[in-house]
């Protein structure tokens, strides 16, 4: 039974920062991907980053290019959403999420496990 916890969310003021980490157990992941989606009041999940376990390419949203930065440790088997710069927008629910195949995916139906999620307030 793999599980995925997310944790580091909070409250921050505009043009602060968070780091959101995404620890896997029950499985060790050598390769796959991770994802990282977030969801608004009232809006869809959307998909913010990913990246791929073994390669470590990376894909984001163009709304977060420059300001977040997601990366993995791989000993660790833990994902990592740096997030710089951060506006009211920011505000959500943010989900990790890991899924097998190699390849970084935008697509949350496409990926298999998800976490319960981290709430991230920022205020103006």
């Amino acid at each position: 039974q793999v599980q995925l916890v997310e944790s580091g969310g909070g409250l921050v003021q505009a043009g602060g920062s968070l780091r959101l980490s995404c620890a896997a157990s029950g499985r060790t992941f050598s390769s796959g991907a991770m994802g990282w989606f977030r969801q608004a009041p009232g809006k869809e999940r959307e998909f913010v980053a990913a990246i791929s376990w073994s390669v470590g390419s990376t894909i984001y949203t163009s709304s977060v290019k420059g300001r977040f930065t997601i990366s993995r440790d791989n000993a660790k088997n833990t994902g990592y959403l740096q997030m710089s710069r951060l506006a009211p927008e920011d505000t959500a629910v943010y989900y990790c999420a890991r899924r097998q195949r190699n390849y970084a995916s935008t697509r949350d139906y496409e990926y298999d496990y998800w976490g319960q999620g981290t709430q991230v307030t920022v205020s103006s």
